[in-house]
């Protein structure tokens, strides 16, 4: 059952009888998911995390098999391609004269302090930071900026990005598994999913303002 449809059940504005069969809810599920985790990617405001663990729920209680497999493909697909154009997108405003609305709102989203940090990262780590700054919230961004000041050529890019991808898919998966077996009913484990996923973004930066409280 799709989110929308357990949300709508819940609330009791749709009887159970009048939710779409599973066959109909994964016809329209998986693009959905598809969509809504490019447009997450291009335009860093939609809560993607949130909607592979929701997915991950849904799939989890699901009968059809490969649902969980389904869930995977399309998220990680969705992201990389997400992850790729804007990177694109990015090189293009920085060969730009004016630059571009795209490579602005990377430069946003990325902060002095963190772009320093990712850039000494990815200077000794390489490639290998692209996979962790998937998995860290707010991380994508800095690293991304980091790797475009760097002159990373979108080949080399790609390479990185394609692993970081699939890990971060894996890890929201595994968060909306975890949800959904705690719970009997598929709603309550996507509401689980939801809070567990914002908790997680929310925390490293609640920390970094706990470090910077002064003491006494």
């Amino acid at each position: 059952m799709s989110p929308a449809a357990l949300v709508l059940a819940a609330d009791g504005l749709v009887p159970p009888a009048a939710v779409a069969p599973e066959s109909t809810q994964q016809a329209i599920g998986y693009p959905s998911l598809f969509l809504l985790v490019l447009i997450g990617a291009l335009v860093p405001v939609v809560p993607t995390g949130a909607l592979v663990s929701s997915a991950a729920v849904v799939a989890f209680h699901q009968t059809a098999p490969f649902s969980m497999a389904l869930v995977f493909v399309t998220a990680s697909l969705a992201a990389f391609l997400g992850d790729v154009a804007l990177y694109w997108l990015g090189r293009r405003g920085m060969t730009s004269k004016n630059g571009s609305r795209w490579l602005e709102a990377i430069r946003e989203r990325a902060p002095e302090e963190r772009l320093a940090q990712a850039q000494e990262k990815l200077a000794d780590h390489g490639v290998a930071v692209l996979v962790l700054s998937r998995l860290v919230p707010a991380g994508r961004l800095p690293v991304m900026l980091a790797c475009l000041v760097a002159k990373w050529p979108l080949r080399r890019f790609v390479r990185g990005n394609l692993p970081a991808c699939l890990a971060w898919a894996a890890t929201y998966q595994l968060v909306g598994v975890l949800g959904g077996s705690l719970f009997p009913e598929p709603w309550e484990g996507v509401l689980a999913a939801i809070v567990l996923t914002v908790l997680i973004s929310v925390a490293p930066g609640l920390w970094r303002r706990v470090r910077r409280t002064p003491t006494g």
